[in-house]
């Protein structure tokens, strides 16, 4: 198995590689300068206009699981559709395991292998960019401007790295609360906790009926980033240059410190600590052993198949000083500087973020991106209401290369402090410390 410091230094050489070929282009493109060629401003740079005549074979790599609706319904509905409407056009769908397509990736980017589309997850098209895998749409599109006003701002905001877009979202994600209102019930709690007091409220009282307030499988960005914002705090400014008074100020601190006074109420489970053999929340919940957990819409029939007995309940996630913030999720579309038939790759990746297509994909479980859609989805799912609703201002994770490492120096920080070797405040200023190290080898 490859570790996480072995990637990380093929990732260096890749990047060292990467910027070795830019500088030789550079000095090429001068040379042509110089030799009196003539340059124009380009807004299309091969991709061209949507609509234009385009043949040849697209190849697109994502993770979607064998065997799933998700699958299925790219194979058999999306992909003829597309090739129907463009006769001379073959599309090669490449599925691969979502934990080996990040390192088959770095690897391609390496080798010079490639496919034209990928549909990446939201936190890897930072590093993308950073390795110059990935085309700016913003730049090589001329009409991606017309595409990005139809997404969420969340979703669309995880493409943009520097002063760029790369590129756009395919599906999208939040998470929720979901309650059991039986647990709650039993504990003489007629609601669910709409705030960071009603959580700590209803802890003692759950508590007496042997259940836990609430419940997460662990600390990492993905779970307590909407305990932060929701306090009112941030991560980094706006540039994504600093963490230090941002992510130690006394509202980031806050709802961490909800987290810490929540477990050591024996609130919480020692699961958030990624303790191994508890019970998982997807068993915790209908069980009746967690009365809340936060979660995205891929639970509900998950639930149905396992459960089919409980009633899965949803409600905002609880508010803060900052109000009801959540985190974005998904997926986004891709297009590679390595493609030899951007054009072809570029109007496939119009599909697949056109109408027709994100409601195929809808009626699978995929949340659509396109907030033209947002009546639609309870139609297709009821369950998709409260998602539509909290993804209107959900955030990203902050959109940087060194995002896993930032996720995992938050994960450590935070069971420091849940363990009581140290105080939520000193966490987070330690982690601004390390964070801030990390954002300055790509902001210099």
């Amino acid at each position: 198995m490859t570790t996480k410091s072995q990637i990380g230094r093929v990732l260096t050489l890749v990047r060292n590689s990467i910027r070795a070929i830019s500088v030789a282009a550079a000095v090429a493109f001068a040379l042509a300068g110089c030799s009196g060629s003539s340059s124009s401003q380009s807004t299309g740079s091969g991709v061209g206009e949507a609509g234009g005549k385009i043949s040849g074979t697209v190849t697109f790599w994502h993770a979607y699981s064998a065997d799933s609706a998700e699958l299925k319904t790219l194979d058999q509905v999306l992909i003829p559709k597309f090739e129907k409407d463009h006769p001379g056009v073959k599309v090669e769908s490449v599925p691969i395991p979502y934990d080996n397509l990040h390192q088959k990736l770095v690897t391609a980017v390496a080798g010079d292998a490639l496919p034209d589309v990928v549909r990446s997850d939201i936190i890897w098209v930072p590093e993308l960019a950073d390795l110059g895998a990935v085309a700016p749409l913003d730049q090589e599109m001329p009409d991606f401007q017309k595409y990005a006003d139809q997404m969420y701002k969340g979703p669309l905001a995880t493409n943009k790295w520097k002063d760029h877009y790369y590129g756009l979202p395919l599906d999208t994600n939040t998470r929720v609360l979901m309650y059991n209102q039986k647990t709650l019930s039993a504990a003489g709690i007629n609601q669910p906790p709409a705030t960071f007091e009603d959580l700590k409220e209803a802890a003692p009282a759950l508590k007496e009926k042997g259940a836990f307030t609430f419940a997460d499988s662990n600390t990492q960005g993905w779970n307590v980033l909407p305990w932060i914002w929701s306090a009112g705090g941030s991560i980094t400014d706006d540039d994504a240059k600093k963490a230090t008074g941002h992510l130690n100020s006394p509202a980031s601190v806050k709802g961490i410190q909800l987290l810490v006074d929540l477990y050591k109420q024996n609130a919480i489970p020692e699961l958030i600590l990624g303790a191994k053999g508890g019970t998982p929340t997807s068993d915790g919940l209908p069980g009746g052993n967690y009365a809340t957990i936060l979660d995205g819409p891929w639970m509900f029939p998950i639930f149905e198949k396992q459960y089919p007995d409980f009633d899965l309940k949803t409600a905002p996630v609880p508010a803060g000083d900052g109000g009801s913030v959540s985190v974005v999720g998904g997926e986004s579309v891709v297009l590679t500087q390595s493609s030899d038939n951007k054009p072809a790759a570029a109007e496939f990746m119009r599909f697949l973020v056109s109408e027709e297509a994100q409601l195929e994909m809808a009626k699978v479980g995929q949340m659509p991106v396109l907030s033209s859609l947002s009546d639609e989805l309870p139609k297709i799912h009821e369950y998709y209401a409260p998602f539509v609703k909290q993804i209107e201002n959900a955030r990203p994770r902050t959109p940087t290369p060194a995002w896993p490492r930032i996720e995992e120096v938050l994960r450590t920080q935070v069971q420091l402090a849940l363990r009581g070797e140290q105080s939520a405040q000193q966490s987070m200023d330690q982690a601004a410390a390390e964070i801030d190290k990390l954002l300055a080898r790509y902001n210099k």
